[in-house]
């Protein structure tokens, strides 16, 4: 399918904001953060889980909620708090609450309808 970038911003409890460009990556759960970003705009973590790596290595990572912005729609998420050196990336867990999708041939989201069947 290829890797594309997508604008996201993540805004805190206090209103605090941050946009970044994330690599939109269907194969990870949640979206995931670099610490200093959350950290400036005053997200916590609630919890950590633990999240397997392609390499199948295991590690327990802090999970906090931020209000994301996308395409002019903003709604709650939860975002692992990745490394300083981690690119940002916009997992499935997100794609799904803003009811979007990947168009593969386009490098694009593009909204869709949600389910209950």
């Amino acid at each position: 399918m290829g890797t594309f970038f997508h604008r996201i911003t993540l805004i805190g409890p206090t209103g605090a904001s941050e946009t970044l460009e994330a690599m939109v990556d269907t194969g990870a759960m949640f979206t995931t953060i670099p610490r200093p970003v959350l950290d400036r705009i005053g997200v916590t973590p609630f919890d950590s889980i633990p999240v397997r790596f392609a390499n199948g290595q295991t590690e327990r990572w802090p999970i906090g909620q931020a209000e994301a912005e996308l395409n002019g729609t903003k709604r709650p998420i939860l975002c692992l708090f990745g490394s300083v050196a981690a690119p940002p990336l916009i997992g499935a867990h997100t794609l799904e609450a803003f009811l979007l999708t990947v168009d593969p041939v386009e490098h694009k989201l593009v909204p869709k309808e949600a389910l209950l069947m």
